[in-house]
């Protein structure tokens, strides 16, 4: 997969956080450039959410900078920074009462002020956006009677018609059935053609490997790993990162390594299935 390596988009130095004296994230460096595909992987609890929050400012340093198109953060006005990067947080079940258009007009509040209401450029950048992630049909549907995959396809819309440069994800595919990741998978893999930037937080090893360009590892709140797929998925590198064993094998369209799922074992055997009068 390649990659125009041009402009430098995002920069973070010896970055460091802590909460209630706990240490967070320490001691992270990085950069990202235009249209890069970047895949945050590690166990749980090892910092990635937040570290996209940080990106954001909404969790301050305690140490370190970052800077976004060469500006440090803490230099931009919170709509600045809203035009010029979107942040698609983690499904947490609380919907507004809008339909899908409102919400996605809503998304466009970067561009709103108090003396203004709705331009036709805003209706026209949401609908742009519902035709780009197929939504079209969907617009005057309430958020609550959506299923999770078109939840999903609402928010990466949102994010869209706010015209931000860079897209910021957690867990953009979690909790999806195999369909809806596809599709999500896809429309990422199309904006970042088109010229986006990408981070996105995930737990799914191989769509990482399959679709990023490069995959940062975090492991107790401190990069382990920074490098290309075929780099990362190594069974040594992913061991030292997750701490337990892996099983690698080619992928059969491009031979990138994929995970497979290890047999389980009990007591030196195979764990045993159980009986039908258990299984009930």
């Amino acid at each position: 997969m390649s990659c125009p390596w041009r402009d430098m988009v995002l920069e973070v130095f010896n970055f460091s956080f802590r909460f209630g004296g706990k240490v967070i994230l320490e001691n992270i460096s990085f950069q990202v450039y235009k249209n890069e595909y970047i895949s945050i992987i590690g166990p749980n609890g090892a910092g990635k959410t937040t570290l996209l929050k940080c990106l954001l400012g909404i969790y301050p340093a305690d140490q370190g900078e970052i800077r976004w198109f060469g500006r440090p953060l803490l230099h931009y006005r919170r709509k600045e920074l809203a035009r010029r990067i979107s942040y698609v947080p983690q499904a947490d079940g609380r919907l507004p009462p809008f339909t899908v258009e409102e919400f996605i007009v809503m998304a466009r509040y970067p561009y709103f002020s108090p003396f203004t209401t709705i331009r036709p450029e805003d209706r026209q950048a949401a609908h742009q956006a519902m035709e780009a992630t197929q939504l079209t049909e969907l617009a005057d549907r309430q958020l609550e009677t959506l299923s999770g995959g078109e939840r999903q396809k609402v928010f990466l819309a949102a994010a869209l018609a706010q015209g931000a440069q860079v897209l910021l994800l957690d867990e953009p595919t979690t909790f999806l059935d195999y369909r809806h990741q596809v599709e999500v998978r896809r429309l990422l893999r199309q904006l970042n053609t088109e010229g986006k930037t990408i981070l996105a937080v995930t737990h799914d090893i191989n769509p990482a490997a399959l679709d990023s360009h490069r995959i940062l590892a975090l492991r107790e709140g401190r990069i382990v790993a920074c490098g290309p797929p075929v780099e990362l998925m190594q069974p040594e590198v992913l061991r030292n990162i997750y701490g337990v064993a892996f099983v690698l094998v080619p992928h059969p369209s491009n031979a990138q390594p994929i995970v497979v799922p290890a047999t389980t074992e009990f007591q030196g055997g195979k764990l045993p299935l159980p009986t039908a009068k258990e299984a009930l």
